[in-house]
């Protein structure tokens, strides 16, 4: 048989000897009872269940000897406490102290020998190869995630970025809309009074028609037949008095019908302004086009208009291009 093999033998019997068998309690009695020696025992099995048995495959035949011969002594000392017999004895109670004082006693040179192959034995277990592999493992794992992270981070921050955009020009144009309204209201209103003038006007039209058809005939209706010149001018006076006051009330219905019909036409070019703006300047390539648009979309809903009743036309639209003209000629100088 092998040194090693030996060895191994030597260390494997004292890695499993089962330190309570030494107490003995049962068959010793408690007055010669070994159970003393069972914590120094475990004590030293612990110490040579630190030294695995795979290491002795790298130590010299000496180191092997070294360790072959500790552990046989210090199984011979357990065997000892297995083979006390108090009945061969002169003095068994000092015979049993001095046995469990020699187990106490044997850690020290235990140790002494094998602390060294411990140590060895311990480095050989510790695959530092495999801890950095699994290191560098986990650092790429750590990175991988910390970029697909990123990544998501990104996508979100794009997609808020989209959100709050759309966000945006919904709540522009849904401004827009809102101001769109007022004019709407306002060309509703107007066009409801025109349809009413309107048939004022219808009427008023037939009303004078119908009396200047009948004022043809009044004069010979037996009532108002005139007998003196002087009744024949009253008549004639109070028909062109009925006459002009109908065509005054004529006029003025429709004129408020011309009025009204106006508003609602200009309260309507108001809303389409508004509502095309946004796409106007959504369109426009540069601010001093921005700007012409701005001028005009205000000039049109904020310029005096013609009210319906005066013929005065408002110049302030093109006042103000005009006026713009210039500053936009100096950015494209600059």
């Amino acid at each position: 048989m092998s040194k090693l093999q030996e060895t191994k033998e030597s260390l494997v019997r004292m890695q499993r000897f089962e330190a309570e068998s030494l107490s003995r309690e049962s068959d010793l009695g408690a007055r010669f009872s070994l159970s003393a020696a069972v914590e120094p025992a475990k004590k030293l099995i612990r110490l040579y269940n630190q030294l695995g048995a795979s290491a002795l495959e790298d130590f010299p035949d000496d180191i092997l000897d070294q360790i072959k011969r500790q552990a046989d002594a210090d199984f011979n000392r357990f065997q000892a406490l297995l083979d006390f017999a108090p009945d061969e004895q002169q003095n068994p109670a000092s015979v049993r102290d001095q046995l469990v004082e020699q187990i106490t006693a044997a850690y020290h040179g235990a140790f002494q020998n094998l602390y060294m192959p411990i140590a060895y034995g311990a480095s050989k277990s510790i695959d530092f190869q495999r801890m950095e592999n699994d290191a560098r493992a986990s650092l790429q794992a750590v990175t991988d995630q910390a970029t697909e992270i990123t990544g998501q981070l990104k996508v979100q921050h794009e997609q808020a970025e989209q959100i709050l955009s759309d966000v945006r020009k919904v709540a522009a144009e849904q401004g827009v809309s809102q101001q769109a309204l007022y004019f709407k209201d306002e060309a509703e209103e107007h066009r409801g009074l025109a349809a009413t003038w309107q048939t004022y006007t219808v009427r008023l039209s037939i009303g004078v028609a119908a009396y200047a058809l009948v004022s043809l005939f009044l004069h010979k209706i037996p009532f108002f037949q005139p007998d003196s010149a002087f009744e024949s001018a009253q008549l004639i006076a109070s028909k062109i008095l009925i006459f002009v006051v109908l065509s005054y009330m004529l006029v003025l219905a429709a004129k408020n019908f011309l009025n009204h019909k106006h508003n609602q036409i200009v309260n309507k070019h108001r809303q389409n302004a508004l509502m095309t703006f946004k796409a106007l300047v959504d369109a426009s390539q540069s601010e001093e086009s921005r700007d012409i648009v701005l001028v005009h979309a205000a000039s049109c809903i904020f310029a005096p208009q013609d009210t319906g009743y005066t013929k005065a036309q408002s110049s302030g639209s093109s006042q103000s291009v005009t006026e713009l003209l210039p500053k936009t000629v100096l950015r494209v100088d600059k």
